[in-house]
């Protein structure tokens, strides 16, 4: 690591925030500042490159000046008074907790930006989908670093509209109704989030989640606190997405071009698991405790519900589309991550946030191949991929067929790769959970839940057994296998899941002491 004044972190985490929002108003120009191109559109798909690549770069030196030795004091901290009479101010920090996520989206959103450089989605003009994707980096980055309640509800709100266009207008078939069917669920989830958010700030008398945090509940009244965790949980649940709040993500990823689908999984749906940890479990934890065991109930529901629907997609003769297919395994992945938060425990939280990270790793490296696959053979319907088209990937395009069977296993947990400790630990969090939470209803949730991890397998192994398998067909079209654009773009994530799967200590060793601190009152 290395040793960076604190003034410099602060400036690092300002422009991280801020500086896609101003790449984002700079790619609306006649002509990007500063960049060629053969052509207009180029030169503006050069400029999202450059600009991605510099938050990355500032977020790798933000996580290399960060200081491990104490993960669980807010760093690179700015608190300025925004609107005196309502006590909002803007206060950003990263903690052990937050700063996984800001590299997980600023590495995600700059692979997006190299792919799109090589593989433009059709749509309109390439400006608006440089701008939207900047805007939406921006909002997300917002989300993690702000420590204020209603700047993170603004910064909550400010990637619906990017990604309501991604997919409306860059989608492919039903995008329209999906586009909208995602904006009205994350819209009336969040009117509800809302009301949550000014009770606490009303009732406590501050909106500053650091202030909120450290009070534990204190100033607020367990019915009060009830009240906000169950609008505020409706609209985190929503955006999880949480059995059943979730019927508008396997639309919103079946429409979606491939980089709005990477986004979606692999940052969007982290923002909600990260309202739980950071807001409700701190801030509200009496009233958390009640509803813990109710969310333990909706998440194994959801484990078991997302499996079996990746099943009948994956059945031959169902005519299930693979990215649909991803889509429902989320909703069961992002139960694990419901379930280690509502044990309470460090176990189990640490679960979820090393789950968090492993879900955006994997399922965005999904995602791109299956776009990649779509992209070559004109479809992601499975039945068509085995049959028709021939896709037997080991002997058409080994590099992809590969890839496709390493992201899958990963996805079903096998040790030794990241997939693996979340789920683990978040099953971990449930057979011990906190006091005062009923341990046999845990143990059944557990017992459930790791029923849940066998259908994962089942489904996934059926999906490389279909797609990556068979007999070459001399008739069935050629495949060309992975181009060194694609390779660029995939190869950080396959690096990431095999370190985080064999080096998991790098991760947690970051968030298990800020847990540690949350769940004992607190951060500072």
């Amino acid at each position: 690591m290395i040793d960076i004044n604190e003034s410099v972190m602060q400036v690092l985490l300002a422009f991280i925030v801020v500086g896609p929002l101003l790449g984002a108003a700079a790619a609306l120009l006649p002509a990007p500042p500063g960049l060629k191109g053969k052509s207009p559109e180029q030169a503006v798909l050069r400029h999202g490159v450059t600009v991605t690549g510099t938050v990355l770069i500032a977020a790798i030196v933000l996580a290399l000046g960060f200081d491990h030795d104490h993960p669980s004091k807010m760093q690179a901290t700015t608190d300025i008074s925004w609107i005196p009479a309502l006590d909002v101010r803007i206060h950003l920090g990263t903690d052990g907790i937050s700063l996984p996520l800001l590299v997980l989206t600023a590495l995600l959103t700059f692979l997006c930006a190299l792919y799109s450089y090589f593989k433009m989605p059709a749509g309109p003009t390439p400006k608006a989908f440089v701008a939207l994707l900047l805007v939406l980096e921006s909002g997300t980055l917002a989300t993690f670093a702000v420590l204020d309640l209603l700047l993170f509800f603004l910064a909550f709100e400010m990637v619906l509209i990017p990604m309501y266009f991604l997919i409306a207008r860059w989608g492919g078939e039903q995008r329209t109704q999906a586009a909208w069917k995602f904006i009205l669920f994350t819209l009336l989830g969040s009117v509800v989030m809302l009301l949550g958010l000014l009770l606490i700030g009303i009732k406590a008398g501050t909106f500053d989640m650091v202030a909120l945090a450290t009070d534990n509940g204190r100033s607020l009244t367990t019915s009060v606190q009830v009240i906000t965790v169950l609008a505020i949980g409706i609209g985190l649940a929503v955006k999880t997405p949480m059995w059943p709040l979730h019927s508008w993500l396997p639309d919103a990823h079946t429409s979606a071009p491939t980089v709005g689908s990477v986004l979606l999984a692999g940052v969007l749906l982290k923002m909600g698991t990260y309202g739980f940890v950071r807001i409700l479990l701190p801030i509200t934890p009496d009233g958390f405790r009640t509803f813990a065991p109710y969310l333990a109930a909706f998440a194994v529901v959801g484990i078991i519900y997302g499996s079996l629907a990746c099943l009948a997609l994956a059945r031959q003769g169902a005519k299930g589309d693979l990215k649909r297919l991803i889509a429902y395994s989320s909703v069961g992945h992002m139960g694990f991550v419901l379930l280690g938060i509502s044990t309470m425990t460090p176990t189990g939280v640490n679960g979820a946030l090393f789950a968090n990270i492993a879900h955006g790793l994997i399922t965005g490296l999904l995602f791109f191949l299956v776009g990649a696959l779509k992209d070559r053979t004109g479809t992601s319907d499975l039945d068509t991929l085995a049959e028709e088209t021939g896709a037997a990937l080991y002997g058409k395009a080994p590099r992809l067929g590969g890839l496709l069977a390493f992201a899958a296993v990963a996805s079903l947990g096998l040790p030794g790769l990241a997939g693996f400790w979340g789920e683990m630990l978040a099953l971990f969090g449930a057979f011990d959970p906190a006091e005062g939470l009923s341990r046999p209803a845990f143990l059944t949730f557990m017992a459930i839940a790791a029923f849940g991890t066998l259908l994962t397998a089942a489904y996934m192994l059926i999906v490389v057994r279909r797609v990556c398998m068979g007999a070459v067909r001399q008739e069935a079209p050629k495949l060309a296998d992975v181009s060194a654009y694609e390779l660029a773009a995939w190869t950080p994530l396959v690096v990431l899941t095999v370190v985080a799967g064999l080096w998991p200590k790098a991760l947690l060793g970051l968030t298990d002491p800020a847990v540690q601190q949350l769940l004992a009152g607190g951060t500072r």
